[in-house]
């Protein structure tokens, strides 16, 4: 039964004892007279109201799984009518999303950024340079959030695993159209979605298709500024310097997505599944900002700013094709065979053209253009065997690799009008980069049942990674194996599974990923190399560093804890409490040091991620989603969902209080309510989604600061019958300002620096149909 009974049913009078058994009937005499009616008696054409109780389809299989897991639904997925995945995983508890309100951007697990989070879709890693913002909601089926790893998804899920499942071919038909616009600070942008699903026969052949075209298009402020302070050793302040930026960028995306299935059932029960996905996409940015330095400081000094006014423009096109092949076989009546096969190529390019002047006198300009071409294959092949004795055998082997090929040219010029040359700087690193990474994995996992009330799952899993790169630098390699085994638990208090408490014990790891082992070079801009006006490549700044990938990563370790305690309601909703405990070493962070460095004659600051230690962190999760009127008598049958997430964490040989896990707050919150009215066909919801401001210490030199998030949502859906609906939802209403800071301290030097822009209330209209 879908969520929908037990959100619309409304009790009346609910009985507190159980009925009594009606006495036999008697037949009526045809000779009797009618008799008279009884005005104290009920109207017997009137019928009494009847309620149907259930659970939700999601829920059932979150209750049924050994291991934590939390399933999103279509009906979840469209209750607020989010654009963006990130929007909706937002609201669960322990979930953050990056960038500014009311957007999307990369989403964490426990607040935990960098990659802590494993995002798969259809149970596959996607290559480098994908988002889970490019991919609409309208082509989900479901999401599964597992709080610890399992084998069969794999163990580089440090926080947790995501993971998208795209439509399905199921044997029904469905032919939905939406049109939605969508209005952001004065700017309008469309988008279309056609989905198509029938059956093929009555044998199980069934087709979905999904076709999605939409557009972005958002407009931001530029505002930032830094004061530096140079101080003498009694940290007396000898000289303060404020630089402003003062501008604004605009971005505007257009994209097709294109997702697919075709499902056929062979004799003996087998069945083959064919699924592409497509992706194309073609973008254009330009930023423009001025920068002021208060007082100005001559040439010769290292912080004065060598340009005042700086003009980019860029364009992007990327195109992914992906095509997966899945066979199950039924080897008997209680084995199965489950294979897998995939390949794929994600294509991108960029250019972008950089001007630097003073007022009208030109100082600089800088054309860079880069193409990426990765093609990528897998594998997997799972064994299922069902036991008489209440076991579930499984053991699979995976495989899956990535070829990067990128070639980049950088050219700049200080004179106008001139050819520009090639970026001197790059004359050891090259422009061209061969990549690849291998990835090998065998698992072997036990789930069984013990009575009505124990079930447990014992996994353990392989995994080995090699990446390897070729350049001017000359071959870089990486490997790394890691063995993860794997434990869960779940026992019911009682037999109906109202009430039942989880445990877990596992270790997991995160890998580097490429970008982080060949990252190219990236030249701070503030303090460029190559410039003729000076002698020579200067030193640059903590708070303006080049960056740099780092071949000697090896991955993060991590032991985790989890406990954990639902309670199912009679009316559908659910309580819940998680407590999470995680033990990292080898913590992989991205930090900027001094470097000798072989483009300049003086060390400069570089960023790069580095393994610096080990780390704890632990935390809370609260869940509470029910129906208002099972604790209210009189009250509506408003469905509320609220959650509350409390995080902490350390990092050793980083001075406290906050050398906290990068991204990582304090607290999440959530509160949501969705109600259809009585009488007239509408439905209406509202959500609040807050994160508070955090403190970080990065490194003993950097502290930096996150500004707090507010996000209220509403959406308001009119049926007018089962084949049309409007909605109108608002997200971030009430927008705040958003910014970041950091504090940069370094030997007779102090830099303050923060970043801070509007956020803007994003308005939708979508008109759904089912044709």
């Amino acid at each position: 039964m879908s969520s929908t009974a037990w959100s619309q049913a409304t009790p009346q009078n609910p009985p507190t004892e159980a009925p009594q058994k009606s006495p036999a009937p008697q037949r009526a005499r045809p000779d009797a007279a009618p008799a008279k009616p009884d005005a104290s008696a009920p109207n017997p054409r009137q019928l009494d109201r009847v309620e149907i109780q259930g659970t939700s389809r999601d829920d059932d299989q979150r209750r049924a799984s050994t291991a934590s897991k939390i399933i999103i639904g279509r009906e979840e997925i469209e209750r607020y009518g989010d654009s963006t995945i990130g929007e909706v995983l937002k609201r669960l508890p322990g979930v953050t999303t990056g960038g500014r309100p009311g957007r999307g951007g990369e989403v964490r697990m426990r607040g935990m950024g960098g990659g802590y989070t494993q995002i798969l879709v259809n149970g596959e890693r996607m290559p480098p340079g994908f988002s889970l913002d490019e991919l609409p909601p309208e082509q989900i089926e479901r999401i599964e959030v597992m709080r610890a790893p399992t084998a069969e998804f794999g163990a580089r899920a440090i926080a947790g695993t995501i993971n998208v499942v795209l439509r399905e071919a199921l044997q029904r038909r469905l032919n939905e159209v939406r049109l939605a616009t969508t209005f952001e600070r004065d700017h309008v942008t469309p988008n279309l979605s056609w989905t198509r699903n029938d059956k093929l026969d009555d044998n199980g052949g069934a087709y979905n298709v999904t076709i999605n075209a939409m557009q972005h298009k958002r407009v931001d402020d530029i505002n930032s500024q830094s004061l530096t302070q140079l101080v003498d050793n009694q940290g007396r302040v000898t000289r303060e310097t404020l630089l402003k930026n003062l501008g604004n960028s605009n971005d505007e995306r257009k994209s097709i997505n294109m997702t697919g299935r075709l499902q056929l059932r062979l004799d003996g029960g087998d069945t083959i599944a064919i699924q592409p996905f497509v992706m194309v996409g073609r973008g254009n940015s330009s930023s423009r900002f001025n920068q002021t330095q208060t007082p100005a400081l001559p040439d010769t000094d290292l912080d004065h700013i060598r340009y005042t006014d700086a003009a980019t423009t860029g364009e992007g096109r990327s195109t992914m094709a992906r095509l997966n092949l899945q066979w199950n076989k039924r080897l008997n009546e209680t084995s199965r065979l489950e294979t897998r096969l995939g390949a794929g190529r994600m294509t991108m390019s960029s250019e972008s053209d950089r001007l630097e002047s003073n007022g009208s006198k030109f100082y600089r300009s800088q054309d860079d253009d880069t193409k990426s071409r990765d093609t990528s294959w897998s594998f997997s092949s799972k064994l299922t065997h069902q036991m008489e004795n209440e076991h579930s055998l499984v053991a699979g082997v995976e495989g899956e690799g990535t070829d990067r090929n990128q070639t980049r040219t950088c050219l700049q010029s200080y004179t106008q009008g001139q050819a520009g040359l090639p970026c001197a700087y790059l004359a050891d690193f090259g422009d061209n980069v061969n990549a690849s990474t291998r990835r090998f994995a065998a698992y072997a996992q036990d789930e069984w049942n013990v009575g009505k009330q124990w079930g447990f799952y014992a996994g353990l899993r392989w995994e080995g990674i090699k990446t390897e790169s070729s350049s001017n630098m000359g071959p870089i390699s990486n490997s790394s194996s890691v063995v993860t085994p794997l434990l869960h638990a779940v026992y019911k208090l009682d037999e109906k599974s109202k009430e039942q408490i989880r445990a877990s014990l596992t270790r997991s790891y995160r890998s580097p990923n490429l970008n982080d082992i060949v990252g190219r070079l990236s030249i701070s801009n503030r303090y460029p190399c190559g410039d003729p006006t000076q002698p020579a490549c200067t030193t640059n700044t903590i708070d303006s560093p080049d960056r740099l990938g780092n071949p000697n990563l090896k991955p993060e370790m991590a032991t985790g804890v989890e406990i954990g305690y639902e309670k199912y309601l009679e009316k559908g909703g659910l309580l819940s409490a998680n407590f999470f405990y995680r033990r990292i070493t080898d913590l992989i962070r991205s930090q900027a040091l001094l470097e000798t460095v072989p483009y300049a004659p003086v060390q400069r600051y570089v960023v790069r991620p580095r393994n610096i230690g080990d780390a704890t962190t632990y935390g809370v999760e609260l869940e509470a989603k029910f129906r208002l009127d099972e604790y209210l008598t009189d009250a509506l049958p408003v469905n509320v969902r609220s959650n509350l997430s409390l995080f902490h964490s350390a990092v050793d040989g980083i001075p406290g209080p906050n050398n906290r896990l990068d991204q990582q707050p304090h607290y999440t919150a959530n509160l949501g309510a969705d109600y259809r009215l009585r009488g007239i066909p509408l439905t209406l919801g509202a959500s609040l989604n807050y994160t508070p401001s955090n403190l970080l210490q990065q490194s003993p030199q950097v502290l930096a600061e996150i500004d707090k998030k507010r996000v209220i949502d509403a959406s308001a859906m009119w049926t007018f019958s089962p084949a049309v609906a409007v909605r109108v939802s608002a997200s971030n209403l009430v927008p705040l300002t958003y910014g970041n800071g950091s504090l940069a301290i370094t030997p007779g030097r102090v830099v303050t620096s923060e970043s801070t822009g509007r956020s803007f209330t994003v308005w939708q209209v979508r008109l759904e149909l089912k044709v």
